[in-house]
C-alpha cells in the first residue's frame, strides 16, 4: 500500500522481510575438523541484497547453545564447548548453523515481485497469513492466501467460505470447465455450516452421512460395511445414492408420489 505499491525498492524491502533467509543463503559455511570449529564466511553482496547487517548475523548466532563465537575480519568462527568437542557434535553444530534463521517469516520459502499495471505485487511460496498482515506496507484489504485454515483462524468462517468458493471456481475456470457458481456455493456452505471447516472426504462430510451404503460407496467400502454390521446399523434408504445403488426409485420429485391409476377404468370414463 502507499509508496510500497509503486516503488520497486520499497516492495523489495517488504519481500526481504517476508521471505525466510537462513545463514546458508548468505554465507559460505565450512567445517574445520582439525581445529574443531565451524567457519562462516559471509557474502557481502548477498547480505546487501537482503538488507542484512553483520550485527544481524551475530544476533542470530547468539541463539546457539554451548558454543563460543569469535568474530574475525571477514569471517566468524564457532567452537563447541570443550566437553562437547567431538566429531559428531561438530557435524550437528554445522547443520544447525546452516539452518539458522536470520530474518523473515516462518513458512514462507520464497517471495517474488511482479509488476501488474502500475503497481508491484508480491507472490510467495508458502504462507503465514497472520504474520504477513502485521508487516508495514502490506495492503491488508487485498492480501489473499490459498490457505483456507489460515483465513479461518484470522478472519473467521465467512471469509473461509468465500475463499473456498473463489479457489474452487478459479481452479475449474483454469481447466476450461464452466460450472455454475451456485453448485460450488452449496459445497462451501456444507463444508462450513457448523462454524468450522470440514473436508468433503471420509474424515468429514461424506463420513458423517447417516446411510451405510452411501458411506460405503465413497471410500473404504469393506470397512464401512463391517463397522455397520458390528453396530447393527439399519439403512432406511432415504437418500439418492443408496437408492440408485439398490436399483429402486428415488424418493424425490416424481418418485416421492405413491399414486396408482387404473388405466382401463380411466379410459372407459373418458370414452363415456
Amino acid at each position: 500500500e502507499g509508496a510500497y505499491r509503486v516503488n520497486r525498492e520499497k516492495a523489495m524491502e517488504i519481500a526481504n522481510k517476508i521471505e525466510v533467509t537462513r545463514l546458508i543463503n548468505i554465507a559460505e559455511i565450512e567445517t574445520d575438523i582439525s581445529n574443531m570449529k565451524v567457519v562462516i564466511k559471509p557474502s557481502l553482496k548477498s547480505m546487501e541484497r537482503k538488507n542484512i547487517e553483520m550485527d544481524d548475523l551475530l544476533k542470530a548466532l547468539k541463539k546457539l547453545n554451548k558454543v563460543e563465537i569469535k568474530k574475525g575480519k571477514n569471517e566468524i568462527e564457532i567452537f563447541p564447548e570443550k566437553e562437547n568437542g567431538n566429531y559428531r557434535e561438530l557435524r550437528r553444530l554445522s547443520e544447525e548453523v546452516k539452518n539458522i534463521k536470520i530474518k523473515g517469516i516462518d513458512g514462507i520459502k520464497r517471495a517474488i515481485i511482479r509488476k501488474e499495471g502500475d503497481e508491484h505485487v508480491i507472490y510467495t511460496e508458502g504462507s503465514n497469513f497472520e504474520k504477513v498482515l502485521e508487516i508495514e506496507g502490506v495492503d491488508k484489504t487485498r492480501t489473499v492466501t490459498n490457505d483456507i485454515h489460515a483465513i479461518y483462524q484470522v478472519l473467521g468462517i465467512e471469509a473461509a467460505r468465500n475463499a473456498i468458493i473463489n479457489e474452487a471456481y478459479s481452479t475449474l475456470q483454469e481447466q476450461g470447465l464452466n460450472v455454475d457458481i451456485r453448485h460450488i456455493m452449496l459445497v462451501a456452505d456444507l463444508m462450513t455450516a457448523n462454524g468450522s471447516i470440514r473436508p468433503i472426504g471420509r474424515q468429514g462430510v461424506s463420513g458423517e452421512k447417516g446411510s451405510v451404503i452411501a458411506r460405503a460407496a465413497f471410500e473404504i467400502t469393506v470397512d464401512h460395511l463391517l463397522s455397520a454390521a458390528r453396530k447393527g446399523e439399519v439403512d432406511e434408504l432415504k437418500g439418492v445414492a443408496e437408492n440408485v445403488i439398490v436399483g429402486q426409485p428415488i424418493k424425490l420429485g416424481t418418485g416421492s408420489v405413491e399414486l396408482a391409476i387404473n388405466i382401463k377404468k380411466f379410459s372407459k370414463k373418458v370414452k363415456k
